[in-house]
């Protein structure tokens, strides 16, 4: 495993950021760990790079117990909150950096530009690091973390500030990077975003893991079809076994089936064909990582 932890506690002082959490993470995956602020995303990666030390329980990265320098040196960090010497330009803060993370000259001239044009900041060479934008930065810190070809990636909250289009750009980036065999730990409270991108998620709150499991797995088919006609069915149409009302997509409705036998929806079609009615549209609908994590805020936090 990648990462490995075991019952992994941090407290400060009556304070339990973390309690009793386990995870795992495979090697050459999208891992996203979701959770609102607060809630011990940053403590656990922190720990994961050896920054702090945990309370109790054990972590390990690499296979290795945290902390180790030889793991270090195989992994890549862009923190929330990263400060930039903004006196550097770009290309010389990532020479500046690659030379510490002991990159040989020859690569980090080769390199460099390369990641430059894939973040989008070739043209900017000249442009010190004050005057780029947030997003910009965000841009340039992910390059940083990927200039020595990191194993493991950590990114928190890695497109804060960026637009559409850069975030776009960005997870493109990371699903490279994942077909080259780098595994990706992401923090982050974007959920739909998450559910794009990775694998396996797992939820925090108030330091504890409610629920962890791949998307498909935690966003399941609901019991409820989407649904749309070539022309208005009739008002007075009473529907046999399910009723329609309208949903949050435009020009769609929202069947509700009473039963959840596999024929149900075959009578629903037979009742659409008998009453000269013609389906353009019939979509299962799917649960949302966001549906989910609303679902347990509204339980307090506890898996069902």
């Amino acid at each position: 495993m990648v990462v490995s932890v075991a019952n992994l506690e941090k407290h400060y002082g009556k304070v339990r950021a973390l309690d009793g959490v386990s995870l795992q993470v495979e090697p050459g995956t999208l891992f996203g760990l979701l959770g609102q602020n607060g809630a011990g995303k940053t403590t656990l990666i922190k720990i994961l790079l050896g920054l702090i030390a945990p309370t109790a329980g054990s972590a390990k990265l690499l296979g290795e117990p945290v902390g180790r320098p030889d793991n270090r040196r195989e992994v890549g960090y862009l923190p929330e909150d990263h400060r930039l010497p903004e006196y550097h330009t770009g290309p010389s803060l990532l020479d500046f950096y690659g030379a510490l993370q002991g990159v040989p000259r020859a690569q980090r001239k080769a390199r460099i530009p390369y990641l430059l044009e894939l973040l989008g900041l070739k043209g900017r060479e000249k442009l010190r690091v004050r005057g780029y934008s947030k997003g910009m930065k965000q841009r340039l810190g992910l390059a940083q973390a990927l200039l020595h070809r990191p194993k493991v990636l950590f990114l928190d909250e890695p497109t804060d500030g960026v637009d559409p289009v850069g975030r776009k750009e960005i997870r493109e980036l990371l699903l490279e990077e994942k077909r080259q065999g780098v595994t990706v730990f992401i923090n982050s409270h974007l959920l739909g975003e998450v559910e794009q991108l990775c694998d396996r998620v797992a939820i925090l709150r108030k330091g504890q893991l409610v629920l962890q499991g791949t998307v498909q797995e935690l966003t399941q088919a609901k019991a409820t079809w989407l649904v749309a006609f070539d022309s208005p069915a009739p008002e007075n149409l009473t529907w046999q076994g399910g009723k329609l009302e309208p949903s949050e997509r435009q020009g769609l409705l929202r069947l509700f089936l009473e039963s959840a036998e596999p024929d149900a929806i075959d009578r629903f079609l037979a009742q659409v064909a008998a009453n000269g009615l013609r389906l353009r549209h019939l979509e299962r609908e799917r649960g949302s990582l966001e549906d989910l994590y609303l679902a347990l805020a509204d339980r307090g936090g506890q898996a069902t």
